[in-house]
């Protein structure tokens, strides 16, 4: 019986950091009209990272300060078990 080592604290932050980034650009597929209309709205689920470890992704859309009228979109990836974590977040600007 093979015996996997537990991942180191640096891949799971580099794992933990690719998967936030990997579901900003989910959250941020949406078109400007959809995302307006959610806004602000927030949303925290269970989910796999690509190790098959299991992890709580929260994804917010928030009204961004700056630019005035743009949306800030969040993800906050964790590892409970690990206690880690990773972020990525974008803000978007209304089409011209």
């Amino acid at each position: 019986m093979a015996v996997t080592p537990d991942p180191k604290p640096e891949s799971v932050r580099d794992e933990l950091s690719a998967l936030a980034i990997e579901e900003l650009d989910a959250a941020c597929a949406l078109t400007w009209v959809e995302m307006k209309r959610i806004t602000p709205w927030g949303d925290t689920f269970e989910g796999f990272a690509p190790s098959g470890r299991q992890v709580e992704i929260e994804r917010r859309y928030l009204w961004a300060h700056e630019p005035a009228g743009g949306i800030l979109v969040e993800i906050e990836v964790r590892d409970p078990a690990a206690r880690e974590g990773a972020e990525a977040r974008a803000v978007l600007c209304a089409p011209l």
